[in-house]
């Protein structure tokens, strides 16, 4: 049985299926704020079996409650929407990561997109890294085949182990059908709760010179600037922040990849960190 339902059916040329999803590999919400961007003016045409994939106990429906009646539930969605781009048709994937059935899921989304005539898959994410917000964002990709990038992309080098996300799995699953299957990973600072606006416009502007379309970025960027102002603000009125954002300037002035094993000892950090609630820059 399909985990599937095309809603709507589209004649599309050769459109490409993108994907972000709410959970592992989406620091501080920054990846599901840039499908959101992405899919402000787009029509759902697919759906997913939520029943089959989450458990409600771990992502629980929001339910509506009017003068003590209780009137309407919202279950989590799982959808592909369609973007409909001047140059080129875009197919969004977004909402919770799953649950369960990561394998079946995966091969689910690859038999959608063969089924919508999709030629290709972008994986987005961000991933929460000491990186200083003062600095342009760091941008990691990932690909089936080394010629679907270019020669600005940066490359984690040697060997990267790290707990898996369910988006890894649907580009992976791309690969292993021959298909074109590339991912783009923006590093976000740590210290930052909340979608890093810089990081949203950074990983739009790489996804549209890779699809060859057109994205009107200004309106976020500048959204983007005013969050940096922000933070530098804040960093001004604590010794701190203050002192730790120079000791992150100072790593990211070797302009130098960090290696896998670097990646992943300072995904245990933050992990560590936001247990202790260890955050200079919260009060």
């Amino acid at each position: 049985m399909a985990l599937y339902e095309i809603i709507e059916r589209a004649e599309l040329d050769a459109p490409v299926l993108v994907g972000a999803l709410e959970g592992w590999v989406d620091a501080g919400g920054t990846a599901s704020a840039t499908v959101a961007f992405l899919t402000a003016d787009s029509e759902e045409i697919a759906a997913f079996d939520t029943e089959a994939l989450y458990d409600y106990r771990v992502n629980r429906p929001t339910l509506d409650i009017v003068d003590g009646t209780m009137q309407r539930l919202e279950w989590p969605a799982l959808t592909v929407r369609l973007v409909r781009n001047p140059k080129r048709a875009l197919l969004v994937l977004s909402g919770p990561e799953p649950h369960m059935r990561w394998k079946e899921f995966s091969a689910s989304v690859v038999d959608l997109a063969l089924d919508l005539g999709a030629v290709g898959w972008v994986s987005l994410g961000a991933i929460a890294a000491a990186v200083p917000h003062t600095r342009a964002t760091p941008l990691i990709a990932t690909a089936s085949k080394p010629e679907l990038l270019k020669e600005e992309d940066r490359l984690p080098p040697g060997l990267l182990r790290v707990p898996a996300a369910a988006i890894t799995t649907i580009e992976l699953a791309f690969a292993e059908q021959g298909l074109p299957s590339v991912g783009f990973w923006a590093q976000v600072p740590h210290y930052i709760p909340e979608p890093y606006l810089p990081a949203v416009a950074t990983i739009l502007q790489r996804l549209a010179r890779h699809l060859g379309v057109e994205l009107a970025l200004d309106e976020l960027i500048e959204q983007g600037e005013a969050q940096r102002q922000k933070l530098n603000e804040l960093v001004s009125q604590r010794p701190e922040a203050e002192a730790y954002l120079e000791q992150l300037e100072r790593m990211a002035s070797t302009e130098r990849v960090p290696s896998g094993e670097e990646i992943a000892a300072e995904v245990e950090r933050f992990l560590a960190d936001q247990e202790r609630g260890d955050n200079p820059f919260e009060g």
